[in-house]
């Protein structure tokens, strides 16, 4: 039950990412994911098969009989058009990172409640935290990496002069292959970077 649990946060947590991304592309000025009715929690229209299914279920069996691991995935992305932002210039980057932030702000949230509330709170209610918290700091470091199709490159491109135009072809072609190398032969750095940050939020290490 409890890992059902824990997919569930996953799953939610991708989706409140997406619909980020969208509800700033709407304030922006493109109503591109509204019209496509992506801009609800009903997971169904999110669900990548990879991404949101086959990807974080192999890390989740990973993690449940490794003995610990990481949870790793997204959901389709929500679909945007740069031409109708009101802000040309700086708008595909506050898209791109308006769904790390989604997820930065959820583990602060829950974060800071187990920090100062936790006295409070039952073993269950804290064990629940704590995942949210985690999983939500997971999401946001994987997407901040500055490689294809993650947030991260979007916000690097964003930066880019036009003299780096073939790194960015070279990373779009093979962004896959790097991500994949990252999440199952780099992932101890990357937990010690997520523990990090949930010590900072919380004033101790999950």
């Amino acid at each position: 039950m409890e890992y059902i649990f824990i997919f569930i946060i996953f799953i939610y947590s991708v989706i409140i990412h997406e619909i980020s991304h969208g509800a700033v592309a709407l304030k922006l000025g493109d109503s591109t994911a509204k019209a496509q009715g992506r801009l609800t929690l009903n997971p169904i229209p999110h669900i990548d098969p990879v991404g949101s299914v086959l990807l974080p279920l192999l890390l989740f069996l990973g993690t449940v009989f490794g003995g610990g691991g990481i949870i790793f995935g997204w959901a389709k992305p929500v679909p945007i058009n740069p031409y109708n932002f009101t802000d040309k210039k700086y708008g595909e980057l506050k898209v791109a990172f308006a769904g790390p932030a989604s997820n930065l702000c959820i583990a602060l949230v829950f974060g800071l409640m187990l920090r100062f509330l936790s006295p409070n709170f039952s073993l269950a209610l804290i064990t629940m935290f704590t995942y949210i918290v985690i999983i939500n700091i997971q999401l946001a470091v994987f997407n901040l990496m500055p490689i294809p199709p993650l947030d991260g490159s979007h916000i690097l491109f964003s930066f880019f002069p036009r003299q780096f135009e073939k790194m960015q072809t070279f990373l779009y072609q093979y962004g896959f292959f790097i991500l994949f190398f990252i999440i199952f032969f780099l992932f101890p750095v990357i937990i010690r970077i997520v523990s990090f940050i949930f010590f900072l939020i919380t004033g101790y290490y999950p």
